[in-house]
């Protein structure tokens, strides 16, 4: 089998080297037999790395420890949830697991679009060859995961070597996320590579219009909805296992997975200028290439050993080969920009700070203020060891510094950009629009000044939060109160019959809801409490409204571990409420410690109990606990981000023609909400203004 597994990826190898020689060839001879045999090279890709995996996941579930890769991550009592997690847990097989998932998006975007756009999808199947090229050449010739363990014997002649038993998982791996986190954040990593062939491949071939933002829009929401999905994992795998209390610490691994989701919501936004009015062309496709680049840093940062973070892989070689591949990429993007850059002039200039092309572009350059703030303060410590000799940590006190202000601006955006015409937005409208929420928003810090509330980025956040909210809420209702009066329906119906008829514009603004609730959730790291304890049973501690009483000290064990458990009793206003049960494991294969953590999670706060094991110089068990406030928001928040994501990919019910005047500038009429109404040939917005007539179903916002 290993040798099965190691044929069928050195086949994968060739068939995606034949793929992207056969497309230039068949690109540049206009041979369409050659171009559609390289496309099925590249879709047969994926057929061949499925095998591979396929046969490591085999060696796994059958305890084969001659395999060097299975020996060093799993063990015989290691049960066969983690057995399946364990292809990704280490350098080998989480870059095969990379190759399978990149092979998968090139797969379904060649086979979806084999029968349109023949111009552009030779170049997309080059492109994206191209990449898989790269990734299954450190599958081959660099970090091969069917190496197997050999031994000499007298002679000096190798053997094949069998150990009786293996290492064992990770433990920090050895929980049920963990099974979901990787693959998620892989999905969004590999997903962005199907925007950036679409974008490069417009761009070397000079494709016409802006058809390549259509066609991309969905693959960008699928990659940026997977990559958001798996942080919000991790952050909540920090959160339940590693016993800190918190759930984001500005690992520099962390940052390298939030940095290109920066730089993909600030995509998913500027791209409606382009669509709109022919703008930012040259933006929008440096803003794609960019976020591909930082896929690709994100996962040098991991496998390079160049920083420090319990999500690294150990130091190796292979650094260098994503630095070689990062080099490469960018001398294409820059070449095919410098050649074609005639292609992607604007039609269009901003006509008025005050309108929703100013917020866009506002939007964006915060967004790009944020990823670069992170990116400094990520790589500053590698930097200043390769200039000075010593390296200089950047904590989270510097990241906090600079990204709360930051978000806090891209919060009130969020709220002003539904609010602003397109070109040109009128003081009328501007004071009509924004009067009534900002000031309800105003009274509710008010009131929560007046209960307490002294943080003052934390207050800004509630008052912030509270507008964009109601900003949200006023462009359902408007759209939704117009359908009810015209169709007699009640306004739960037309809210739905509003929004299904703009999953993409409705859809967004979802997305930004479960923005504020995870701000709001961070915003609650404000007010948390924490106290550490040394208690013997019977005895207490208080934290909050809450005391937690020692009551038992047990052993539990199995084949795979060993703990110390703790058991306690927790009373709230002297009433018994609950029992936690913190302890500390200690893996048999690995003789690796880990905790784990009790928590009682209510929607406004998390009691985080953690028992830190025995104090070696009282011998008494230490107990740590902490009161999170509103750390429920921020995983609900992500949640309402899923289901937007999932409303503005929809499609829409009906692609109604509409009549707008020219002089319109909220988005709050009937017109705007999508509603399909058109106004009577007497009305005021009829005799405003010239009329034109546009689509309803690519007109608004994702």
């Amino acid at each position: 089998m290993d040798i099965f597994g190691s044929f069928a990826l050195l086949l994968a190898f060739l068939a995606a080297v034949y793929a992207f020689a056969a497309g230039l060839i068949g690109i540049y001879t206009r041979r369409q037999l050659l171009t559609k045999s390289a496309r099925h090279a590249g879709m047969a890709v994926f057929g061949l790395v499925a095998l591979a995996v396929a046969s490591l996941e085999y060696f796994f579930f059958t305890d084969n420890f001659s395999m060097a890769y299975v020996a060093a991550h799993s063990n015989r009592a290691l049960p066969g949830f983690y057995k399946f997690a364990a292809l990704w847990s280490g350098q080998e097989g989480s870059l095969l697991w990379w190759s399978f998932l990149l092979a998968m998006f090139a797969f379904l975007a060649l086979f979806l679009n084999r029968k349109r756009h023949p111009e552009l999808m030779p170049w997309v199947g080059v492109i994206l060859a191209g990449v898989q090229i790269f990734f299954l050449t450190l599958n081959n010739f660099v970090a091969n995961p069917f190496n197997v363990i050999a031994g000499t014997d007298s002679s000096g002649a190798l053997h094949l070597a069998t150990l009786a038993q293996g290492s064992g998982l990770n433990p920090l791996l050895q929980y049920p996320e963990m099974v979901i986190h990787p693959p998620m954040l892989y999905l969004g990593y590999t997903g962005f590579t199907v925007p950036f062939a679409f974008a490069l491949a417009a761009l070397l071939g000079r494709y016409p219009g802006e058809k390549w933002i259509h066609i991309t829009r969905r693959w960008t929401m699928v990659a940026w909805c997977f990559l958001g999905v798996g942080i919000l994992l991790g952050a909540h795998w920090a959160y339940a296992v590693l016993g800190w209390g918190g759930y984001w610490e500005w690992d520099p691994v962390e940052n390298a997975a939030l940095l290109p989701w920066i730089t993909g919501t600030a995509f998913l936004h500027s791209v409606m200028m382009q669509e709109k009015r022919g703008m930012m062309r040259v933006w929008n496709v440096w803003l794609v290439f960019c976020t591909f680049m930082l896929c690709i840093l994100g996962t040098f940062l991991t496998r390079a050993g160049i920083v420090n973070s319990v999500h690294a892989f150990a130091e190796s070689q292979i650094g260098g080969w994503f630095v070689g591949f990062l080099a490469i990429v960018l001398a294409v993007c820059l070449l095919a920009w410098y050649k074609n850059r005639d292609y992607l002039r604007s039609d269009n200039q901003l006509d008025s700070l005050v309108s929703r092309e100013s917020s866009f572009l506002f939007n964006n350059l915060i967004l790009l203020a944020a990823c670069f703030a992170v990116l400094w303060g990520t790589l500053f410590p590698v930097l200043s060891e390769w200039v000075t000799g010593s390296k200089i940590s950047v904590g989270p006190p510097f990241f906090d510094k600079v990204n709360v202000p930051i978000a806090l601006f891209l919060l009130f955006l969020t709220g002003v950009g539904p609010l602003l015409a397109w070109r040109k937005t009128s003081f009328d409208a501007l004071k009509r629009n924004f009067a009534w929420p900002l000031g309800l928003a105003l009274i509710a810090g008010a009131v929560a000044f007046a209960l307490g509330f002294r943080n003052f980025y934390a207050w800004v956040c509630l008052v912030l939060s509270v507008f964009v909210t109601l900003t949200i809420a006023s462009e359902f209702y408007r759209g939704a109160r117009v359908i009810s009066a015209r169709d007699h329906v009640n306004i739960v119906s037309a809210v739905g019959e509003l929004t299904m008829r703009n999953t993409r514009r409705y859809g967004g603004y979802i997305v930004h809801f479960g923005m504020v609730l995870i701000l709001v959730g961070i915003a609650g790291r404000a007010f948390s409490l924490d106290i550490q304890k040394q208690v013997s049973v019977g005895q207490s501690l208080t934290i909050g409204p809450y005391t937690l009483v020692c009551q038992n000290f047990d052993s539990p064990s199995n084949a795979n571990y060993s703990s110390q458990r703790a058991t306690i009793e927790v009373f709230r206003n002297g009433k018994s409420e609950m029992m936690l049960y913190p302890e500390r494991r200690l893996f048999s294969a690995s003789q690796v410690t880990e905790t784990i953590v009790a928590i009682e999670s209510s929607p406004l706060r998390d009691l985080y109990v953690v028992y830190s094991g025995i104090d070696p110089s009282t011998n008494k068990p230490v107990i740590h606990a902490f009161v999170n406030p509103l750390v429920k928001f921020i995983w609900f928040g992500g949640i309402v981000v899923i289901l937007g994501t999932g409303l503005a990919m929809f499609p829409e019910r009906s692609a109604a023609l509409v009549i707008r005047t020219a002089t319109e500038s909220s988005w709050g009429d009937a017109i705007a909400a999508g509603s399909g109404a058109t106004p009577a040939l007497g009305s005021p917005s009829a005799r405003s203004g010239k009329s034109y007539m546009r689509r309803k179903d690519n007109s608004d916002e994702s």
